[in-house]
């Protein structure tokens, strides 16, 4: 632990050139009387630190010394390619490694490209997780993170939903999930070999082998990981391509979600704004295949994921679309047209005239304009 500190320290001082002990104290997370034992052990192994005494004084080294202690260890050069997602490697356990590794290829760089590091941070940045929502970290992340890295197999124990036929479902994104209507949890062991973690929209999933075939689950749903009882290494498979494998798997996901399909016919600010509120490869193929109405708007077949989605989702465009079929969605948009229409044809203030309130219309099943597919 001290060993790597020192190291760090050395580091610190090669890269920003003299810095002070409150300084040495903050990124070393000790106290400014550690970091003065620990540039007294250094100048006594024979690294030239100097402390120049005084207000603006500081820690500096001395005679152009430069430690060769810059080679990346396979896990710092990993992280490296990640250091772009700061709250991602704090989850997977790996912002110790992916400081170490910035800091040794600061180190080596040449005094004009000091601040590449800086320089990159202040023009990219990325934010992985979706709006109003506080993403929460797994708490076993890490433990599955290690054995991705290590190529070493788990045995888990996940929380798993199934339909209440008693069938596992089958399709979907977490190794077998069937659908959210009608489906109760049950608890499942497995031995997995897990080969990448992605990050979706602040929600962890691992892509794993389960016998021969390649799987993905949630990780918040494991309760269990046991990286000693899943038989030690497992060979990957060279050939595994975990972006394409996760572009694959998540375009199966969302055209298995849409079981249900409804006719619309769309004005042509209906047409263009259609992707933006449903699934957009199914709005494009249905406007791609729609038929033109003699009214000059157009007729689409729409695969949607359930009535209640196509509802939230199709009420953000108003009078753009108007639900031709199913008979019972039709007369939901109608019940709520026409207590809107009360509502805000009566005196302000004076809620709707009759029919009872419009909001009672709007989320009696929870589901409100601008929904979008309910998560697992």
């Amino acid at each position: 632990m001290r060993a790597a500190r020192l190291i760090r320290l050395v580091l610190l001082l090669q890269t920003r050139r003299s810095m002070t002990a409150a300084e040495l104290a903050a990124e070393l997370e000790v106290s400014e009387r550690t970091v003065s034992r620990d540039v007294l052990a250094l100048s006594e192994a024979g690294v030239p630190v100097y402390a120049d005494r005084g207000r603006s004084g500081g820690y500096r080294l001395i005679g152009g010394y430069r430690t060769r202690l810059t080679g990346l260890a396979r896990t710092e050069a990993e992280a490296l390619f990640l250091s772009g997602v700061p709250s991602a490697l704090r989850e997977m356990g790996l912002a110790d490694a992916a400081s170490a590794a910035r800091l040794k290829v600061s180190a080596a760089l040449v005094p004009e490209l000091a601040d590449a590091q800086r320089s990159a941070a202040q023009r990219f940045h990325l934010d992985a997780p979706g709006w109003w929502q506080e993403p929460e970290t797994p708490p076993l992340l890490p433990a599955v993170a290690d054995a991705v890295w290590d190529d070493r197999r788990i045995a888990v124990r996940y929380r798993r939903k199934r339909r209440e036929s008693g069938g596992d479902g089958g399709g979907g994104r977490d190794g077998g999930d069937g659908g959210r209507a009608g489906s109760q949890e049950a608890e499942v062991a497995r031995e997995l070999e897990p080969y990448g973690l992605v990050l979706k929209a602040g929600v962890w999933y691992v892509a794993a082998r389960v016998g021969g075939d390649f799987r993905v689950y949630r990780v918040d749903r494991f309760t269990t990981v046991d990286g000693t009882a899943g038989g030690g290494r497992f060979t990957r498979d060279e050939t595994f391509d975990l972006p394409g494998f996760w572009a694959e798997r998540a375009a199966a996901f969302a055209r298995s979600l849409l079981r249900e399909e409804v006719v619309l016919l769309l004005s042509e600010q209906g047409e263009r704004r259609l992707r933006y509120v449903t699934d957009r490869a199914a709005a494009d193929e249905a406007v791609a295949r729609g038929e033109r109405a003699a009214c000059g708007r157009l007729t689409v077949r729409l695969p949607v994921e359930g009535m209640d989605v196509a509802f939230g989702q199709l009420f953000q465009l108003g009078p753009e679309c108007e639900v031709l079929e199913p008979g019972a969605l039709r007369a939901r948009f109608l019940a709520v047209a026409t207590a809107t229409a009360a509502l805000y044809g009566g005196t302000a203030g004076a809620g709707p005239t009759g029919g009872g309130t419009p909001g009672a219309g709007v989320y009696a099943d929870g589901t409100g304009a601008g929904d979008g597919p309910p998560t697992s």
